[in-house]
Parts: structure tokens; C-alpha cells; sequence
């Protein structure tokens, strides 16, 4: 009786998919509450039949959830119903932009140009706490960034056991084009309780949770041409007083500027910002670094953001020609415009412009960049680049500059088992030439259980990016105190398999082999390092998980090193060293979580011992704290020994969905540097802030070096 009921579901939800789901045109307008009393919702079809995700992706879902949808040519409106199996609901912060992975509620995915290249995502917690981001496309899959944002209304309602909420995006907001009115479209839910996401449309866990490739496509009826409200201006107010505390001097800025955004179309928008206040307010996670090459960091600033994803995705992990960190990093930045969006729903493009100061001994520069990506058929998208760095003396340009010219080609299958991607750049300087290509083929494939994947890229010596993010290029000496740009080439090899079982009481799955292998050959092609990564773990039902990692590196140094920053550097040679790290992280859906492992091996000549520790505790739903910690003690013989610590805590209190207070304490002794960051941050109207920040710095003997007190105020208007 029980299968024929299954089957009599499973029926009726084909059945209901089998004509193309519609999000009909409505002339209505919808009180945003989470109640769901309007007669609209009454006369709505809903969409349901929710399938598991995780921790298992096996079948429907138990607790079930339906949908509806529809338009009044200014909003998308959007209801959910989550049947859970209690009335307790469970959250992890009322901040905004805090994914919902350790909270109730639910999520969304629109691919508004049904190209499956990037879409928008819209979230909120059973505490009505919003999230807002862009989904993009990389090499192998695709990920989120919550940087992005925009206005919107949302409201969650506890209605015993069911988990009501309503949502209203304006259209405005959205890339979309009259001409493709086929939105490609995903809904998530979270339940923490149960530490379970549920799916609209299935898809298998070894694809990663927010994979374009599977939406359900719904038709839009009557999509509007242009929005009505085409202007957004956001001015904006910085005073920061600054105190060197060494050099006993201060200082106090008074910073205003103006963001304008104007939609040219529904899918095209124009960006600029005057005198923009590029200040980071919220800080930089600090890490420990004991390779040779610089790490970089996320972009935080709003002109950035719009269609982010079209300009840092140029290249590949550790070769990409444009890095936006890069600009305004050296000298102040006067103004920049942007042009981004599809002008067609299979051709998109981004124009930026961006000019900087003098300051002291920094020149001027301009900064542009030009991508067009089009979908050239079902499997296949190509992008072309430009990106140009050019010194400025007011109006003229000065003959040195940086460019970069680049074509990027990715392929994914029918079967979406394989994808692929072949990348060729180009570089360009007033002082070099020659050497100076950038070659790169990759190919995964993914089926459940079981993935692996091989790639291949060569960077010339003379491939300069100065906009860019390219490391490994630049070798520095600790011997002779100098910076040596070489050339490389790099292999890439990865296999994965991992086995679930369903049907045990203790196990949720097993992953038996996890290895990795990056080889990278110098200029004369002989190997310069191997680096080795094998991981396995054991995951439980409830998914905490114990694993294993262990890397191997050989290297043959080339230049002097100094990783204990004491002076006294590695000589150039041949070296073999690992490590075994032994760690446990507990179920995520406690109150108390945690995280621990222990690391022991080899580093170059000597011996490293290392552990670390992660713990949240949360005061749900007023406050969440957290400590990490890390220590790496390193014994080198002669060259000497350090111990190097990393600590932060992060301690959050909200006192509603719009204001909170967060404090950041951050101890590295590897860049002598303990910092406190503490800032209180009002929303009092929809992406219009007020911050307050104050920051105080001292080095690893708690000697103070700096402070500053941040306020920084902006208000947006839609027109």
C-alpha cells in the first residue's frame, strides 16, 4: 500500500511538471507579512513534490513544501509553505547576508536569461533575515558570493508547525530580457533541526548545491519591457580619524561620494560612482601562509559588484588577469563608470573605467576592461577580453602601460557529466616582450560516487597582469633581497570516489579516496615541485565526520626562502617533506560546534607540529560567538625555531534583523600583528547603513602601534 501511494505521488507530480510551469501575470498587489491570507495565493497552482538533497539524495522528501508564484509587472512574489514536523524553528544570526546553512528557512536560484552561465539568489531565514547574492559560473561547477546586493521584502510567519514565508523582488533588480520569458529556476530548504536541505527540482549531491544546470524552467506571462524605476543614487559619508601611534601623528578625513546606477534596459545597467569611499569596513580574515606566494582576498566594494562574475572570471585558479583588489589599492580612485548586462539573452557584456590619483610617489592610472561572453550553443560559451593599465598625467596618457588580451572557451555536456574549459591570454608592456602567453586546457567529469579531473597550463615569464592575480610567477629571493618573475608550466590531476550507504543506522557515507596532484615544471622543464593531497573521511549520520589528510611536497628551490622570517634563509635545493593531519568536526546543527585537528611531519630541513580548533557557540537567536585557533610550531635546526599563532574570535549581538554589533579580535604572530575591530552596524532602511568602527592594532608584545575610529553613513534613493 505504501509503494502504490509513493507511485501514486511520484505520478501525479510528472503529471503536474509535464506542461511547462507558469509564473502568471496578476494586476495585484500583495501585503509582504508572511500570513498568505490575500484570495490570490488561493487561485495560485503549487508547485511541490520536493525531493531529498541531503543527507541523503535519495527520493522525496518527507517534510514537504509547496510554492507559488506570480507578477504584477513591478515585483516577482513568492510564497513557501514548509511542512516541518515540530513548531521549534532554530537560526544562527539575524545579520544580513549570512547564509542560511546553520538555519531554517529557505532559498532561491533565478537564472533570469536561462543560459545557465549566472543567476541571482535570494534567501531568508525563519527569522524573516535576508540573503542576497549571485550565483557565477567557474571552471568546474559553479559557487555563490554574497557581496552582492539589492532591496527587497521579506517576511517569515510560524504558523505552528508550518513555516510560512512570503517574498517580493523587484523586477527592476533582475537581468531579464521581454524577448526570453523562460526563467530558469531552484528552491531550496533548510531544516537545521534535522540538518536536512529538500529540492525542488532533483539533483544528486556530487553536484554542488547551487548548480544551474538544474532549474526548473517556468514561462513568465507578460514581462514588462523597461522597469519604472530606472535611477538608484546612493551618496555617501566617511570620517575616519587614524592615529600612528610610532610615529605619534594623526589624521582625520572627510570623505563624501556619490553611487548612481540608471537601467538602460532590463538586463543592461550603467554604474558610476564619484569620489567613492572604498574603505573596508568589514576586515579581512587574517591567515597563517607558509608557502612561498601570495594569497589573495575577496572584493567587498559595491562598484565592483554588479555582474561581478563576467570580469573575475577571466582566468583560472592562480592565473587570472584581473583581480579588482588591485585597483585603488596604492592611491585614491577619482571615479569609475561601468557598463554591464545582456544585450541579448545569449550575449553578455562589461565595460569598466576606473581612474586613480597621484599620491606622494604613486602615478596616476587609468584603469579599463572589456569582456563579451556569448553562448555560442547549448554546450559551449566563449569570452573574450581586454584589460589595460595605463599611466595618466590629467588628461594624457603616458607610455607605460599593461595590457591583456585573452579568449576563454567552456564546455559542458548533455549529460552534465563533463565540463571543460581552454583558456588563451595575452600580455602587453611598454618594456617586455616576448614570452608572454598564458595557455591552460582542463576537463572534469562527475557522476555520484565517483569524479576526476586533469588539467594543464603554462605561464610565459613576460605574462604580466598587472591588474592581475598571478603569484606563482613572482619568486622572491630572501638571500639577495630581490623579486625574480619565471615562467612555468603546471599539471593538475585529481581523483575522488566516495561510496554513501542509505540504508545504515551509523553511516551516512564513506569517502574512501580523495587525491590530488599539482606538478609544476620551470622554464627548462624540469619539475620545480610536486605537491601531493590525499584525503579520506568517515561521515555519520547526523554528519559529523573524522578524516584524514596527508600532503607531500617535493621542491627544488630555486632562490632562497625564508619561512620563519627570522633572516636566515633556506638554500637553494632539492627538498622532501609531509605531513599527516588527524581531525573531527561535530554535527552542525548543535548549539555547541566544534572543530579540532592535530598535524604532524616534516617542513623543509626540520620537523612541524601543528593543531588547531574551531568553536561556536550560539545564543540563538541574540548572539553568536566564536573562537578559532591555530598554532604551527616549526623547528628548522640551525636556521632556527618558531612557534606561530593564529586566534579570532568573532563575537556577534543582534538586536533585530537591522541592527547589530560585531567584534573582531585577531592575533597572528606570523604578521606581528594583534588586532581589535569592533563595529556596530543599522540598516535603518533598505541598503541604507550606518557604521561605526573602531579599530586598534598593537604587535605580538601588545605594544600598541595604531588606532582609528571609523563612522561612515549612506543613504539609497530609487527613482
Amino acid at each position: 500500500m505504501k509503494n502504490f501511494l509513493t507511485l501514486l505521488l511520484l505520478s501525479f507530480i510528472v503529471n503536474s511538471f509535464s506542461q511547462q510551469p507558469i509564473i502568471k501575470f496578476i494586476d495585484t498587489k500583495i501585503k509582504i507579512d508572511g500570513k498568505l491570507n490575500e484570495k490570490t495565493w488561493n487561485k495560485l497552482t503549487a508547485y511541490t513534490g520536493f525531493y531529498n538533497y541531503a543527507p541523503t539524495d535519495v527520493g522525496l522528501a518527507k517534510n514537504q513544501t509547496s510554492v507559488k508564484m506570480f507578477h504584477n509587472g513591478e515585483y516577482l512574489f513568492v510564497s513557501l509553505i514548509y511542512n516541518d514536523s515540530t513548531p521549534k524553528t532554530q537560526v544562527s544570526s539575524l545579520k544580513r547576508d549570512t547564509p542560511i546553512g546553520l538555519s531554517d528557512g529557505f532559498a532561491m536560484v533565478l537564472d533570469t536569461q536561462n543560459q545557465q552561465q549566472n543567476a541571482y539568489y535570494f534567501s531568508v531565514n525563519s527569522y524573516s533575515t535576508q540573503i542576497d547574492g549571485i550565483v557565477e559560473r567557474v571552471n568546474e561547477g559553479y559557487d555563490f558570493s554574497t557581496s552582492w546586493s539589492t532591496v527587497w521584502k521579506a517576511k517569515a510567519f510560524m504558523n505552528g508547525k508550518q513555516k510560512q514565508y512570503e517574498i517580493a523582488i523587484p523586477l527592476k533588480s533582475l537581468n531579464f530580457n521581454k524577448n526570453n520569458t523562460v526563467f530558469g529556476i531552484q528552491f531550496y530548504v533548510r531544516d537545521i533541526k534535522i540538518n536536512s536541505w529538500t529540492i525542488l527540482k532533483n539533483v544528486k549531491r556530487n553536484y554542488r548545491l547551487f548548480d544551474l544546470r538544474f532549474t526548473e524552467k517556468f514561462t513568465i506571462e507578460h514581462l514588462p519591457k523597461i522597469s519604472p524605476s530606472r535611477f538608484t543614487v546612493t551618496p555617501s559619508l566617511t570620517i575616519n580619524n587614524q592615529n600612528d601611534v610610532k610615529n605619534n601623528t594623526s589624521n582625520t578625513t572627510y570623505k563624501p561620494s556619490l553611487d548612481v546606477q540608471y537601467n538602460i534596459t532590463s538586463s543592461l545597467k550603467f554604474d558610476a560612482t564619484i569620489n567613492p569611499d572604498f574603505s573596508q569596513i568589514d576586515v579581512d580574515q587574517q591567515v597563517t601562509n607558509f608557502t612561498r606566494f601570495a594569497v589573495n582576498f575577496p572584493e567587498r566594494r559595491n562598484f565592483f559588484l554588479e555582474n561581478a562574475d563576467l570580469f573575475s572570471n577571466l582566468g583560472v585558479s592562480g592565473v587570472n588577469p584581473f583581480y579588482s583588489r588591485r585597483i585603488g589599492s596604492k592611491s585614491p580612485i577619482q571615479f569609475g563608470l561601468k557598463l554591464s548586462g545582456n544585450v541579448s539573452s545569449k550575449t553578455r557584456i562589461g565595460v569598466l573605467n576606473v581612474q586613480t590619483e597621484k599620491e606622494n610617489s604613486v602615478q596616476s592610472q587609468n584603469y579599463g576592461a572589456i569582456v563579451a561572453e556569448q553562448q555560442l550553443s547549448k554546450n559551449f560559451t566563449a569570452t573574450g577580453f581586454f584589460i589595460n593599465r595605463q599611466e595618466t598625467a590629467g588628461f594624457e596618457f603616458i607610455d607605460d602601460y599593461n595590457r591583456v588580451a585573452g579568449v576563454n572557451v567552456n564546455y559542458k555536456s548533455d549529460n552534465n557529466k563533463w565540463t571543460g574549459i581552454a583558456n588563451f591570454g595575452k600580455s602587453f608592456n611598454d618594456d617586455v616582450s616576448g614570452d608572454n602567453n598564458f595557455y591552460n586546457a582542463g576537463i572534469w567529469f562527475n557522476k555520484r560516487g565517483f569524479s576526476w579531473s586533469a588539467a594543464m597550463k603554462n605561464v610565459g615569464k613576460n605574462y604580466i597582469t598587472d591588474v592581475g592575480f598571478t603569484p606563482r610567477l613572482y619568486n622572491f629571493d630572501a638571500v639577495n633581497n630581490i623579486v625574480i618573475r619565471e615562467g612555468y608550466t603546471q599539471t593538475t590531476g585529481s581523483v575522488r570516489f566516495e561510496k554513501f550507504y542509505e540504508n545504515s543506522k551509523a553511516l551516512n557515507s564513506i569517502r574512501y579516496l580523495n587525491y590530488n596532484n599539482n606538478t609544476y615544471f620551470n622554464e627548462s622543464g624540469t619539475v620545480s615541485q610536486s605537491s601531493h593531497f590525499l584525503n579520506g573521511a568517515l561521515f555519520f549520520k547526523n554528519l559529523s565526520a573524522l578524516y584524514y589528510v596527508f600532503k607531500h611536497d617535493y621542491v627544488d628551490l630555486k632562490y632562497g626562502f625564508d619561512p620563519l622570517g627570522n633572516g636566515n634563509a633556506l638554500i637553494p635545493g632539492t627538498y622532501n617533506y609531509g605531513i599527516l593531519k588527524i581531525g573531527y568536526n561535530s554535527a552542525n546543527n548543535q548549539r555547541f560546534r566544534y572543530r579540532f585537528n592535530v598535524q604532524k611531519g616534516n617542513y623543509y630541513t626540520g620537523s612541524r607540529v601543528a593543531a588547531g580548533a574551531y568553536l561556536n557557540y550560539q545564543l540563538l537567536p541574540f548572539a553568536n560567538l566564536q573562537f578559532n585557533y591555530d598554532v604551527n610550531k616549526i623547528d628548522l635546526d640551525l636556521l632556527g625555531k618558531e612557534t606561530f599563532h593564529l586566534t579570532r574570535f568573532t563575537g556577534e549581538v543582534f538586536f533585530n534583523n537591522r541592527l547589530n554589533w560585531t567584534t573582531y579580535v585577531q592575533y597572528n604572530t606570523q604578521r606581528d600583528n594583534f588586532n581589535v575591530s569592533s563595529r556596530l552596524q543599522w540598516e535603518y532602511k533598505p541598503l541604507s547603513y550606518v557604521y561605526l568602527v573602531v579599530t586598534d592594532n598593537f604587535n605580538k608584545t601588545i605594544t600598541r602601534t595604531n588606532w582609528g575610529v571609523a563612522f561612515k553613513m549612506n543613504y539609497r534613493f530609487d527613482f
